[in-house]
């Protein structure tokens, strides 16, 4: 009997929980402090896939699939439409992205995998996405099967644990209200490089007043911490460490202690290609991020990156960061 798919109601919600804690598991064994198991994950895999499923006017598209075989449950397809950020053009309207966490049961047929990511992308598709986005841990099943269909990487997040608090240094402080005309430079030169490494990333013609009034606001913000480096008065880079979003954290593990430092950016790393040789600059800017978010006592950090950016990778690597998650697009 072919594997068929369906989408999941309440119903399905005591079937589905022991999968997604058992990819949870799978993770946890990876990093055990960037994917540490919530001791309540059941509890919250109940309450979430609740919520999800009798959404009837939710926020932005948000879907599940299950396939089965004989009745039996063998694998789970998690899906969302992603809401453009507001400094990008979305050319290509809201991304469809198949989200980490998706699984396959142990001992599933043959093929269920690729039955389940063709049915996404299909669901996807059907839904509006003209761009569909894949995310996985390195070396998962997923991402071999992304590979195998011609996805490419796009984004990569790249994590640490074990933060520490960094020592001051005279060229890194908080940043200012008065600061923010230099950030909004900084991010146009920053938005400038990703729009180059991928037209995905291509900028809305009022990014930088959307940005500017963005910074503002979460200058006002106290669940985040924004920093600047600067030298002979000109600002070189800016980040924000703030808290680490369901988007990138499923639900059976806990986001409270994760960091998340979004935006990032520091000349040093300006050519794309190649690394400023000492770039002590971007790696004490850095290390102020990510003692920002240990004072608020995170255990691990997430950056984003694009996955064309050679420096910037080479930079994380260098100051300790290894890939967590990579988004894989199709063209």
């Amino acid at each position: 009997m072919p594997i068929s798919i369906r989408p999941a109601d309440t119903r399905d919600i005591r079937a589905m929980i022991p999968l997604l804690l058992q990819d949870a598991a799978a993770r946890e064994a990876r990093n055990n402090q960037l994917w540490a198991v919530d001791p309540q994950a059941a509890a919250r895999l109940d309450a979430t896939l609740t919520a999800t499923l009798q959404n009837e006017t939710p926020a932005f598209r948000q879907h599940w699939l299950i396939a089965e075989d004989a009745g039996r449950v063998v694998g789970l397809a998690h899906s969302i439409l992603l809401p453009v950020p507001p400094i990008y053009a979305g050319e290509f309207g809201p991304p469809g992205l198949i989200m980490e966490d998706c699984c396959i049961a142990p001992g599933a047929p043959d093929g269920t995998l690729a039955v389940l990511v063709q049915a996404a992308q299909d669901d996807l598709v059907a839904a509006g996405a003209r761009v569909v986005i894949g995310a996985s841990v390195p070396d998962g099943v997923f991402a071999a099967e992304y590979t195998a269909r011609g996805y490419e990487p796009l984004t990569l997040y790249l994590t640490k644990s074990d933060l520490r608090r960094a020592a001051p240094q005279s060229d890194m402080r908080a940043a200012q209200a008065a600061d923010v005309p230099q950030i909004v430079a900084a991010s146009a030169r920053h938005r400038q490089i990703i729009a180059d490494l991928d037209d995905f990333w291509t900028t809305h013609p009022d990014a930088d007043a959307r940005f500017g009034s963005w910074m503002h606001k979460s200058l006002t913000l106290q669940d985040r911490d924004m920093v600047v480096a600067e030298a002979e008065g000109q600002l070189e880079g800016y980040a924000i460490a703030q808290p680490a979003s369901a988007l990138h954290i499923p639900p059976a593990h806990d986001p409270a202690k994760i960091g998340f430092i979004d935006d990032y950016y520091h000349d040093d790393y300006a050519d794309p290609a190649v690394l400023e040789p000492d770039s002590a600059g971007a790696s004490g800017l850095l290390a102020a991020a990510e003692g920002a978010s240990a004072a608020r006592g995170d255990v691990a950090a997430l950056v984003v990156c694009p996955a064309a950016w050679d420096s910037k990778v080479a930079l994380l690597a260098r100051n300790g960061y290894s890939v967590a998650q990579t988004w894989f697009i199709r063209r």
